[in-house]
């Protein structure tokens, strides 16, 4: 019986039509195996049905390939995989048994399906207009555009990199096997990180990503010009609000980056690593906040804009704990890394327990705090943010479905924000920051309000709008943010690519199916909008730039992710059991009180 071998085909271009189908080089059973730790890696492609096969041999796996699990330290008597994923359909997995013979096992995914399939019109004019939002610094490919409508006469900072905005289009190429410029644009963005950044003569903390940049050229002299990477800190931006989510997507894209192309050398280098020492710091560094959550400023993250989500809103802890867990698995732990890997050990343990109970929503939850009595003083309050019951919007009472749930836009003293909030709410899926029964509870609740999350254009940013007076105290008018527009619950098409994922995680990949088919009747005819206005999405939007690289990359990306699940499973976490026995609050020491984490704990065990 004979074993089949493929090595997944990395290259810096494109798949062009005449590689599509995929040979396999077969190895006898008295032949051993190639060792993939050791051996060079090698792309096999088609020259046509009756030409031999060609080998391009590609840089060599680092024999040191480590085990990134979610723990620090591995348990060397449990067993761990190593999957090799092939983006044609096949997978080689290897088990690694207590030092016993590896048994490798092969399995064929949906081949035919896979190496078959057509792209459709639309998925051929996302690709050209990817491809043409393409920026290079000194020749080499850094980056994309926000976007690049060639009829836009003002495009303010729409012809910027922004590295938020990047994250869909990273994800597409690499997927697509293009890794070249997702390195280069974690390295340049590395760079600027150490880049002197002043506002009004203050400086904010070392670790701070820019939002975006510009490849300018200037002039050295009369005969001379160089290309220089002209970074904005948020001293330009409206509103002059640092990017607090630019250094955490950067950890997350450094992780997809690895994980997908095998290639974790960038990860291991010293500068990288620092990198991630600096932004953790930063993050972690003591304040005067009681909670584990980051408190942020309105406009720090997609919505940037004023639409009252300062304090500690779920985007942003979501891309946090997803944050943590990347570094955690990407540090070299030494002597000089070991107290930031346990101060990120307790901060995830903190983090996650917070969220779950606290931000949790559900009929039963809302139930509960409609009967909450208020001005408790003491250490045994069940109503310890001081919650006042009229703040329910009456609006939530009808609209939440019996076997649904959802995560709190925002809590903080004496405020929840009940607004349903997509990325964070995604992105907790994702991370596995919402436990596996909430996490399905979040897919229900978008199933029973499709229309109104999804409707005619998916995805609403949050809903519902902010109306009324609410509209004019909270926005302060905005109008660009008026009801149903923009951050104000418009549809924003690039969070495809996060429900995608997120519903694969839950294996309800039906769901992200019916929203891309959804969207692909209409994106293509109008021009790849930016987002949608109106209460189901039926309008593009009134200030919406056309030809918009993340709505391309975010429609890109969730075909590709659809079409290749193997790769899909390594952007994603499965639930940390260790976090649920961790607990570094140290009352358990004092006298006044027990952890309410242990109290609690029967409510966040998983099943």
């Amino acid at each position: 019986m004979s074993a089949i071998y493929l090595l997944r085909r990395f290259s810096s271009k494109p798949f062009s039509r005449f590689h599509r189908n995929i040979f396999f080089s077969t190895f006898s059973k008295e032949s051993s195996p190639p060792d993939l730790s050791r051996t060079t890696r090698t792309i096999f492609t088609q020259r046509s049905v009756s030409s031999s096969i060609w080998f391009f041999p590609q840089s060599k796996i680092s024999p040191n390939r480590r085990e990134f699990s979610t723990s620090v330290e591995t348990n060397p008597t449990v067993k761990s995989f190593e999957k090799i994923h092939v983006q044609s359909g096949v997978i080689v997995e290897r088990i690694h048994k207590n030092e016993e013979e590896e048994e490798e096992t092969v399995s064929r995914v949906n081949v035919e399906r896979k190496a078959l399939r057509e792209e459709s019109e639309a998925e051929k004019e996302a690709w050209r207009i990817l491809e043409n939002a393409i920026v290079r610094y000194c020749g080499s490919p850094v980056g994309t555009v926000a976007a690049n409508d060639p009829g836009d006469k003002t495009p303010l900072n729409y012809d910027q990199v922004f590295i938020r905005d990047f994250v869909p289009s990273a994800l597409a190429f690499l997927l697509k096997g293009e890794g070249e410029i997702v390195r280069n644009f974690l390295l340049h963005t590395l760079q600027l990180q150490s880049w002197e950044k002043t506002v009004d003569c203050y400086s904010p903390g070392q670790g701070l990503m820019p939002a975006s940049f510009k490849v300018r050229t200037v002039a050295l002299d009369e005969n001379t010009t160089e290309e220089v990477l002209d970074p904005d800190f948020g001293e330009s931006a409206i509103g002059r609000v640092a990017p607090v989510d630019s250094g955490l997507w950067w950890i997350i894209l450094l992780r997809a980056y690895g994980k997908i192309t095998g290639d974790f050398s960038l990860q291991e280098r010293i500068d990288v690593q620092t990198g991630i020492k600096l932004i953790m710091n930063l993050c972690l560094a003591d304040g005067f906040d009681m909670f584990p959550t980051l408190l942020v400023t309105d406009g720090s993250c997609m919505i940037d804009r004023r639409m009252g989500i300062h304090g500690h809103p779920l985007e942003i802890q979501s891309l946090f704990y997803s944050a943590l867990r990347c570094s955690r698995e990407m540090l070299s732990v030494n002597d000089s890394s070991k107290n930031l890997v346990r101060a990120i050990n307790n901060r995830l343990s903190a983090l996650s327990f917070h969220i779950r109970e606290y931000y949790w929503v559900d009929i039963k939850k809302i139930n509960e705090i409609y009967r909450y009595k208020t001005e408790e003083y003491s250490t045994d309050a069940t109503n310890k943010f001081n919650i006042y019951p009229e703040q329910i919007p009456p609006w939530l009472m009808d609209w939440i479905p019996e076997q649904g749930g959802y995560l709190l836009g925002n809590l903080q003293p004496a405020h929840m924000d009940f607004r349903f909030f997509s990325l964070g709410n995604f992105w907790s899926i994702v991370s596995s920051l919402g436990t596996p029964k909430q996490n399905e509870a979040i897919l229900n609740l978008m199933e029973a309000k499709w229309d109104d999350i999804i409707g005619n254009m998916p995805l609403k940013i949050c809903y519902p709008a902010l109306e009324y007076d609410d509209w004019r105290i909270i926005t302060g008018s905005d109008p660009k943010n008026t009801p149903w527009s923009y951050h104000n619950s418009g549809s924003w098409p690039t969070l495809l690519w996060q429900f995608t994922l997120a519903c694969m995680k839950m294996g309800r990949p039906e769901l992200a199916e019916k929203a891309l088919a959804l969207a692909e009747k209409r994106l293509m005819a109008d021009r790849w909008p930016e987002y949608y206005d109106t209460r189901s999405g039926k309008f593009i939007g009134k200030q919406s730039r056309l030809y918009q690289t993340w709505t391309v990359a975010g429609f890109l990306t969730s075909k590709l992710l659809l079409a290749n699940p193997e790769m899909a499973s390594l952007l994603f976490w499965e639930e940390d059991y260790e976090l649920l026995d961790i607990c570094a609050c140290g009352l358990r020491k004092s006298d006044r009180k027990k952890c309410s984490r242990v109290a609690a704990k029967t409510q966040i065990l998983v099943r």
